[in-house]
């Protein structure tokens, strides 16, 4: 039996990642230029893990998670080069004919908008009919049966009713359920969920993600929720990453990363999340400035304009990811081994936010 972290029962040997991305870099052709939209992302997704990338919009989040499968258009892009590794196949490699038996029965995508998702022309039941049928060798009397297996088993009422249904019969919070429905329908190792609630309301959002957590607990697929909302990534994830202007900028277990930030950017972030204990007055706090041209390219740390720890060093040289703790990294000059007795960001106990230190910011 394996665990989430990638390792068997006795320990010994490390297994080969479910997912691996090394050293990706994409780019976008703009009017402007290029947009350098991902800057060397080094990631991985372990078995039967759940995985948070989290960031603010426009970080490179959702083009990370396109770029696995393959799913931006080639006279959009500019370059891309780097490793995508899928149980130790190179999907950046892979002829087009092969990523099609990839996309829907070993990696599945639920997008942000369900109704963008789904074609208006035809019933919800069919769409889903569609892809048993691509990837499986069922009839569409078989796969009618499948689908509203499925429909079950995401929680949708009257299941048999809702296949004929076309896409606007359905509230938002059923659209989202028939996506996963379809996402689901080959039984892929690894889900992708692209902001899977930001339409839906409070309640609907919870019911979603109880729903995937359900599913992920069932089957032991990996799952990775591309998300701004850092409330998910304390309700359901075992592992976080942090994204910034393009690149993996801090990474660990959730809890750790969530009580004690070691990049001044995921600092930053908590920091902004409201309180229960917050006297009425106090205004919540934000992260100043503004995300860096990625058109123009960088030559330090793309957060060193924003951060009040910045130093000179920050402003010539990118730093790298380095170890922080077991199983904990971030790119940070901050958290260099050499970079003893610098200010740090500080932690947070219990959920309360550490009031910011007493650092000048940069030299001038």
């Amino acid at each position: 039996m394996r665990s989430i972290h990638g390792r068997s029962d006795e320990g010994a040997k490390t297994t080969v990642a479910l997912l691996e991305i090394r050293g990706l870099h994409l780019g976008f052709k703009v009017s402007e230029g290029v947009v350098h939209a991902l800057r060397g992302v080094n990631l991985r997704v372990e078995h039967g893990e759940v995985l948070a990338l989290v960031g603010e919009s426009g970080c490179g989040k959702t083009a990370t998670m396109q770029s696995v499968l393959r799913l931006i258009p080639d006279r959009e892009i500019a370059y891309r080069r780097g490793e995508i590794l899928f149980d130790g196949r190179d999907l950046a490699r892979l002829p087009e004919s092969a990523m099609r038996s990839v996309r829907g029965r070993e990696i599945a995508m639920v997008f942000q908008d369900p109704t963008t998702a789904l074609n208006p022309t035809l019933s919800v039941g069919r769409q889903v009919a569609e892809a048993v049928v691509a990837h499986e060798a069922l009839g569409w009397r078989e796969a009618e049966r499948r689908v509203i297996e499925l429909f079950t088993q995401v929680g949708i009422p009257h299941p048999d009713m809702r296949f004929r249904q076309y896409p606007f019969q359905l509230s938002g919070g059923l659209r989202q359920r028939v996506v996963i429905a379809a996402a689901l329908a080959c039984r892929p190792r690894l889900l992708i969920a692209d902001e899977p609630t930001t339409a839906l309301d409070v309640t609907i959002q919870a019911q979603i993600l109880a729903l995937l957590q359900a599913l992920q607990q069932a089957s032991g697929m990996s799952i990775v929720v591309v998300t701004h909302n850092l409330g998910i990534v304390a309700e359901m994830a075992h592992r976080v990453a942090i994204m910034y202007a393009g690149e993996v900028v801090e990474e660990g277990p959730a809890a750790e990363v969530f009580a004690y930030p070691s990049h001044p950017y995921t600092h930053g972030l908590l920091e902004c999340l409201p309180r229960l204990d917050m006297a009425r007055a106090q205004r919540l706090r934000s992260i100043e400035g503004a995300p860096p041209d990625l058109v123009a390219g960088l030559t330090g740390c793309a957060f060193a304009d924003r951060c009040p720890y910045a130093m000179e060093v920050c402003d010539q040289h990118a730093p790298a990811m380095s170890t922080v703790g077991p199983g904990r990294h971030a790119a940070c000059w901050l958290t260099h081994p050499h970079a003893t007795g610098l200010p740090r960001p500080g932690p947070r106990a219990h959920g309360h936010a550490a009031a910011p230190l007493p650092v000048s910011g940069r030299p001038h």
